[in-house]
């Protein structure tokens, strides 16, 4: 099945196009753009594609008008290149629960919803239009994508947050809306009626908060983690996401290694490795001399890798971009380094004995669903 995402570049559009490399019936069809200033490359686009998820709109803008024109815009570049390729791919449309309020950015996805069905039905096509709450988790862009990415960017970097309505917000984590999104696509693959088939999905939220009480727990995980490498409880699903969301906003070049406090007298040393108010499993490994473990990375699971004796090299990188964090750490100088979700990572023995290293992960290991995909940092 062969799948393209306009807006590809955008928070759910990386995590959607990260998601689909991991499902083997799926080959991804890359998107830029740049694509929408050229008819002839956005109808080439349009034609490789079996399905194509339309998440490209402008969410914000001082002149609200422009915004619900270039909106109105986009989703009718690919209507007219559908049309004038005659291709009929199963399209879904992001809309938003702002379809409900009074406001220009509303408007330009509910129109832009009816404008593909109207083209689903004078095509026999497959169309979908989502309508989804709030959305957040890692690499959402402070200031514009949600209220949860300014509060963990304005903590993160000795910024003090301002509240400026304390309501109730309906959520969903953007790996929990990826998931739904293509177990739709797979459902609606299954059906057989050659004729037009229209669906309209509300997508139902998984958690609703204050504002007020959500950046409580963000000031919560800066004092306790940033502050003192304590692991918060994790066992709330709302909480463990808002957490992994928190550790991607960290400047990991300044934060990483993270020291800890060595005890030592006449009887040798002592040393806390790991404080933590949830569960998980604890390992440890001994790692010969040039050897490198793990080029993997999790999805889900927060990860601790401290080094209690030798010298290594702990290296991750963000799936889908070049920059790799390098951090050496020695055991006579006891370090952690916390592997942040969506980052392949690996730890190399760079001395000459054998390397001790304790991990720590928040949950316990299942063979039947390990959370565990390689790639070479």
């Amino acid at each position: 099945m062969k799948i393209g995402i306009t807006g590809q570049p955008g928070f759910v559009g990386t995590h959607l196009y990260n998601y689909f490399g991991l499902q083997p019936e799926v080959e991804r069809i890359p998107f830029k753009d740049e694509y929408f200033e050229s008819e002839e490359t956005l109808q080439n686009f349009v034609k490789q594609c079996d399905v194509i998820v339309h998440l490209a709109a402008m969410n914000r803008h001082n002149d609200p008008q422009v915004l619900y024109e270039t909106n109105i815009r986009l989703v009718r570049q690919v209507i007219d290149a559908c049309e004038s390729t005659n291709t009929k791919p199963h399209i879904l449309f992001s809309s938003s629960t702002q379809e409900d309020r009074d406001n220009l950015y509303g408007k330009s996805k509910y129109e832009g919803r009816k404008m593909f069905e109207d083209w689903a039905m004078r095509n026999n096509a497959r169309f979908t239009g989502f309508i989804i709450p709030n959305v957040f988790g890692p690499f959402g862009h402070p200031y514009y994508n949600s209220f949860i990415a300014t509060f963990c960017h304005q903590l993160t970097h000795n910024e003090e947050p301002k509240i400026e309505v304390d309501g109730k917000v309906k959520l969903i984590y953007v790996g929990e809306l990826v998931k739904e999104i293509f177990n739709h696509i797979i459902a609606m693959s299954a059906e057989q009626n050659e004729l037009a088939i229209i669906d309209e999905v509300r997508v139902k939220h998984t958690s609703e908060r204050k504002v007020s009480e959500t950046l409580r727990l963000l000031k919560g995980f800066k004092e306790s983690y940033f502050e003192k490498g304590i692991i918060p409880n994790l066992d709330n699903e709302f909480e463990k996401y808002l957490f992994n969301t928190f550790l991607c906003y960290i400047d990991h070049k300044s934060f990483f290694p993270f020291y800890l406090t060595k005890h030592s007298d006449e009887r040798g040393s002592f040393v806390e490795l790991v404080k933590l108010n949830s569960g998980g499993q604890v390992s440890f490994s001994i790692t010969k001399p040039g050897i490198t473990r793990g080029n993997h990375y999790h999805t889900r699971k927060a990860e601790r890798f401290a080094v209690i004796k030798g010298k290594a090299k702990i290296e991750f990188r963000r799936i889908g971009t070049k920059e790799t964090y390098t951090f050496e750490l020695d055991g006579n100088t006891p370090s952690f380094v916390d592997m942040p979700i969506w980052y392949t990572h690996n730890i190399t023995n760079i001395g000459d004995e054998e390397l001790y290293t304790i991990f720590w992960i928040n949950e316990h290991y299942n063979p039947e669903d390990g959370d565990t995909f390689f790639e070479e940092v």
